[in-house]
């Protein structure tokens, strides 16, 4: 997940003008369609990765080929701003018919009437056979027994190391044998005395940083009785040790998703994590497809493994003023065949059982099969109904261990409590 932006800007207004006017308030219940009789109707379609916009683009021609009545107009918003542009929108009822929900956001869409319940609908398809997704991902988005998305992808996160620096510190290449002292041995070796290279990336991220190593130390982040686990010492241990990195100056200090993205693409850092969802975008990146590799996790010292397991899910805003249409392209986008070809265009890893392969043949670059292998330890990523909330006042409390200003204790009892203030508010 990208951290939530709090200010507006620039681009929220431009958001805000991409999604305005995609809806309607005029068909409060989201039932009929009012289907031009003078021409295809069209569809808008909202997401937040331009990574995936032009492999999206040619499964939506493939659609409108298909369904000749049907346009998909695909709308890109960054993550920031997409999110708080769907608010507005929500409210003045200008949501795009069709968009991208996420476990953080699910139970404010679909418990507050936003999202068209798709129940119905999926007992009367014949292409969507909702036992074909990942029972995890299925029920993120199903809410009181109400279906209100249908899983997309998966994502697993990877260990990205640079092959050239590797090669000339005399090093062997990470693989699936390694746990964290073989990690912190390779962060201090490839770190130079004066900071010009820096050994690995550890940023406060949570799921493509610091989550996975508190499950592979046997922490939690959230309990099954809905109470944080930032106070578990086995948390406590695994922060430590990720925070280390920087404390000891084999990581800079780095807060930002660009800065992540670049300290790779400019040779700053040797090895970093990130997740499957940045396939396309570092593939074509010409340093990292020429210098990079990925390989899975490092298990910990124990050998407990852990990758943090999430997906998207495309939903229908309930306004729509094109229920029917809009169902077919997100029944098409849920079949065999498009989510075949989600994976066959290296879009994504679609959810779909069995499609995951296709995604690994579309990549002749990196070893992408090592995301499919992290599948059967995953960890589904710690969500609640405000996971938004209490994921940004917890990197509110943590920055400071990463600054120096706290210990690592203070800093992860501080996000305790913050959290579990917040998880007592919830419904």
């Amino acid at each position: 997940m990208k951290k939530r932006a709090i200010a507006l800007s620039l681009g929220l207004m431009l958001a805000l003008g991409t999604f305005a006017g995609c809806g309607s308030q005029s068909n409060k219940t989201g039932e009929g369609s009012d289907a031009s009789k003078n021409g295809p109707v069209t569809i808008t379609y909202g997401i937040w990765d331009s990574n995936q916009e032009k492999g999206l683009r040619k499964v939506a021609d493939e659609f409108e080929k298909q369904n000749p009545k049907i346009k998909i107009k695909i709308q890109v918003t960054g993550w920031a701003d997409y999110w708080t542009a769907l608010e507005a929108g929500a409210t003045g009822g200008s949501l795009p018919d069709t968009f991208w929900m996420h476990s953080n956001e699910i139970y404010k869409y679909g418990s507050n009437d936003i999202l068209l319940n798709l129940n119905d609908r999926i007992k009367s398809s014949k292409k969507v056979e909702m036992d074909k997704f990942p029972k995890g991902l299925v029920s993120i988005y199903n809410i009181k027994g109400n279906q209100y998305a249908i899983p997309k992808d998966y994502d697993t996160i990877g260990l990205w190391y640079n092959k050239t620096m590797f090669d000339k510190a005399g090093l062997q290449y990470p693989n699936d044998k390694w746990t964290w002292k073989d990690l912190y041995d390779a962060a201090k070796k490839l770190t130079k005395p004066d900071k010009s290279q820096y050994g690995i990336l550890t940023p406060l991220h949570n799921q493509e940083g610091y989550y996975n190593f508190v499950y592979q130390n046997g922490g939690t982040i959230i309990t099954k009785d809905k109470k944080s686990g930032y106070d578990d010492p086995k948390t406590v241990e695994a922060m430590k040790f990720y925070v280390n990195f920087v404390k000891e100056g084999l990581s800079p200090q780095e807060f930002g998703d660009a800065e992540r993205a670049t300290d790779m693409e400019s040779g700053k850092c040797a090895m970093g994590f990130f997740g499957s969802w940045n396939l396309s975008g570092f593939t074509s990146n010409d340093y990292m497809s020429k210098n990079f590799g990925v390989t899975v996790l490092p298990a910990a010292n124990d050998g407990k493994r852990a990758s943090i397991f999430n997906g998207l899910g495309n939903a229908i805003s309930k306004t729509t003023k094109h229920p029917d249409e809009a169902w077919k392209w997100v029944e098409y986008l849920s079949s065999k065949e498009g989510q075949t070809r989600q994976a066959e265009l290296g879009i994504a890893i679609s959810a779909y059982d069995g499609a995951a392969d296709a995604w690994v043949k579309s990549n002749k670059t990196f070893d992408t099969k090592v995301f499919i292998d992290m599948v059967k330890y995953a960890q589904i990523r710690p969500y609640s109904n405000s996971t938004t909330v209490w994921e940004d006042k917890a990197y509110e409390q943590l920055k400071g261990a990463f600054t120096g200003e706290k210990t690592v204790e203070q800093a992860c009892k501080d996000a305790a409590k913050i959290m579990n203030e917040n998880l007592a508010q919830e419904k």
